[in-house]
């Protein structure tokens, strides 16, 4: 069995330069894959589906190819959670969703949940430290 493959570069730019607007942000290398966390915790993953592996994030998503989980709350969630594709539901975590990357992903959509996500997140100091919504 060779590397996992790699979430393509321009995806993970796309991500970056949301992720890094935002206060005391930190991108790392995950298990597999690029996350960001504010300060221990993660709000978004990015990774690449492939022939079933991960075998989690695979049997959630239905799909290879990148995706995204990201934190959510409230109303949000419950939507998320019931949405068809391209949004799945882990099992893993209660306020985790994800969301396949393909070609009609909604970026300023991905903005928005990123930002929700970083909000869930945050501890309040740096969420203060945000532009109003």
């Amino acid at each position: 069995m060779g590397e996992p493959a790699e979430v393509p570069d321009e995806i993970v730019e796309r991500l970056r330069a949301v992720c890094l607007a935002f206060p005391e942000v930190v991108e790392e290398r995950a298990w597999r894959g690029t996350r960001w966390r504010i300060r221990q915790r993660a709000f978004a993953h990015v990774l690449e589906v492939e022939d079933g592996n991960p075998p989690s994030y695979a049997q959630a998503a239905g799909t290879d190819g990148p995706v995204l989980t990201f934190r959510s709350a409230g109303p949000e969630l419950a939507a998320l959670s019931h949405a068809a594709h391209p949004f799945f539901k882990p099992v893993w975590a209660a306020n985790v969703v994800g969301l396949v990357l393909d070609d009609d992903t909604d970026w300023d959509e991905v903005a928005e949940l990123l930002t929700e996500s970083y909000r869930v997140s945050a501890p309040r100091k740096p969420v203060e430290r945000m532009p109003p919504v």
